[in-house]
């Protein structure tokens, strides 16, 4: 009876392509995560502390230029009357007083 081959220790090695990492890249790559995680989350702060300003600023503006219109119209007086000044409409009242007073004299 043959005795059958023994499995080499080479036999059970995954190429490199295929291996796990080991717990110390895994660790690297955790540290660099946590590292882009807080600096993503200052970054984040930084634009919402930046929009909360603008917004309250866009606030105060809205506020003054409500302030400048009303003091807008209050200074500003109303344009005086001005009659109407058309001369066809002119001329057709001052023709009608003439036939009303014609015909009161009739």
């Amino acid at each position: 009876m043959e005795t059958p081959e023994r499995d080499d220790t080479q036999d059970w090695l995954l190429p490199d392509r295929a291996r796990p990492p080991l717990l110390h890249e895994l660790e690297a790559r955790i540290d660099e995560a946590l590292i882009v995680a807080k600096a993503s989350e200052t970054a984040v702060m930084a634009v919402g502390d930046a929009a909360l300003d603008a917004a309250q600023q866009a606030r105060r503006a809205a506020e003054m230029a409500e302030r400048a219109a009303e003091a807008a119209l209050k200074a500003t007086p109303a344009p005086p009357a001005v009659p109407y000044e058309d001369v066809a409409l002119r001329n057709f009242s001052e023709r009608a007083d003439r036939v009303v007073a014609r015909l009161r004299a009739v």
